[in-house]
């Protein structure tokens, strides 16, 4: 059955939605301009402190909505018990889009995108991310099956960047990548085997290079689906560069040429 066109709505519309949880990292988005809250959550079970009526006041005074849930159903909403002190705030990031509404929307003019693939670590993901935005790329493509979740974790490595990045959601790679192409961008995974050097290599204006996992890289299905390859120089007998300094890389260059 087709989900109706309501539901796909709601789904595009909380795709700019973020949830950051545990007190302090709460506090810091209330008390961040740039960032607008929706919904704090607190857990019935919370004892009663200075901190959480400070909570409370700031969520009041931005005009954010408060509900209390029971425990059980707060860590559903942080996705972290053991972390989240009974606190979940629900932001609204004004930079996260919808892939395809990205793609429908955009100007045909140069785009630069980065499309992720099993990137797990938070950690790489949350540099990856810092990197890309500092660059000016157009997208970071982020699917929302696969790669890390966008937490805490992410917003801590990204050093608050991921509030402010221009990150596009998809289900999955495959997903991204089907929809790329339907929209006339050239896709590249990077391979030490292809030819074409990364840094020599003329790109068309529309261009997507895809970043895979940590140890196994790009999946075999996404490799498949790909334009083309390209490869980074390497020296002194380096085989790979960590995923992160690869993104770093990426993203300057295509952002010079």
């Amino acid at each position: 059955m087709q989900d109706s066109q309501q539901y796909r709505d709601r789904k595009k519309a909380l795709r700019k939605w973020l949830t950051v949880y545990g007190r302090n990292p709460v506090e810091a988005c209330l008390q961040n301009s740039t960032i607008v809250p929706k919904v704090l959550h607190l857990a019935d079970s919370n004892q009663g402190s200075a901190k959480l009526d400070r909570l409370r006041a700031q969520a009041q005074a931005r005009g954010c909505e408060i509900r209390v849930h029971s425990r059980d159903a707060l860590s559903r909403i942080s996705k972290n018990k053991k972390q989240d002190q009974g606190v979940a705030l629900d932001i609204e990031c004004r930079l996260f889009n919808d892939l395809a509404t990205f793609l429908a929307s955009a100007p045909q003019t140069e785009r630069s995108l980065i499309l992720l693939d099993r990137v797990t670590n938070p950690q790489n993901l949350g540099m990856i991310i810092r990197s890309a935005t500092a660059a000016n790329i157009s997208g970071i493509i982020v699917p929302e099956k696969g790669c890390a979740p966008l937490g805490p974790l992410v917003a801590k490595a990204s050093a608050g960047t991921l509030f402010h990045a221009p990150i596009l959601r998809s289900e999955t790679t495959l997903n991204a990548l089907t929809e790329l192409s339907r929209a006339g961008y050239t896709s590249y995974v990077l391979s030490s085997h292809a030819k074409a050097n990364v840094f020599e290599h003329e790109y068309p204006a529309q261009r997507v290079v895809i970043l895979g996992n940590e140890s196994e890289g790009v999946s075999k299905e996404v490799e498949a689906k790909a334009s083309s390859a390209l490869r980074i120089p390497m020296s002194n007998k380096v085989e790979s560069l960590n995923v992160a300094v690869t993104a770093a890389l990426i993203a300057y260059h295509l952002n010079q040429i």
